[in-house]
């Protein structure tokens, strides 16, 4: 079985567990191989840079990973 489908099994496993005693377990193992991190601190710039961008997308202006390979193809052969 994948990593992918392992995580997606406990997933779905833990939106069913109504036990906390078993959900308590759960997170006492996943505690020790998981640190949470804090989230990065962003600039202004960087914020309104992700806002602009959030933007675009919503208004259609951007292209699809098959496109930009395609332009770049275009670009390196001329």
């Amino acid at each position: 079985m994948e990593m992918t489908e392992i995580k997606t099994m406990l997933h779905e496993s833990i939106e069913n567990i109504d036990d906390p005693a078993i959900l308590l377990a759960m997170q006492e193992i996943a505690g020790r191989k998981y640190t949470p991190q804090d989230p990065p601190h962003l600039s202004p710039n960087q914020i309104q840079r992700i806002e602009e961008s959030t933007q675009q997308i919503r208004e259609g202006l951007y292209v699809t990973n098959e496109e930009a390979d395609a332009l770049v193809d275009e670009w390196l052969n001329g």
